[in-house]
């Protein structure tokens, strides 16, 4: 994934978390009970969590391994769909058993921070 598509797909995200996060404190307070508008802001923290993720590895792609930063964003990106977006769904559902695809997007969140180390512990990226 490329620092520019990094960006954009991290901007997006944001939008998404801030938009969602006000949307379940004022639109689904008096709808959502609180164990499923708990799992709406579990969503919303990892969406925003790992979208700050996403802008950092793009910002150190000039530093390390384009590579390896590349796969980390693209796992995070990965993992904000599959994670937050099965709790979204989950939350506004009720369908429990959309909560056994959430730890599939928690790994590639895990995936995506040990990319990350990875790219740092392999050094600078090679010069132009």
């Amino acid at each position: 994934m490329s620092e520019r598509l990094l960006v954009i797909l991290a901007a997006i995200n944001m939008f998404i978390a801030v938009a969602a996060g006000a949307f379940g404190a004022h639109g689904l307070k008096q709808v959502l009970d609180a164990d499923m508008l708990a799992i709406w802001h579990t969503a919303v923290t990892y969406q925003m969590i790992h979208a700050l993720g996403m802008f950092a590895i793009a910002l150190l792609m000039s530093k390390y391994s384009p590579v390896y930063l590349g796969w980390a964003g693209s796992a995070m990106f990965v993992g904000i769909v599959i994670f937050s977006g099965s709790l979204y769904v989950l939350a506004l559902s009720s369908i429990r058993i959309l909560g056994a695809i959430t730890p599939i997007g928690g790994l590639a969140f895990l995936a995506g921070w040990l990319l990350l180390a990875w790219a740092a512990y392999k050094g600078p990226a090679p010069a132009l």
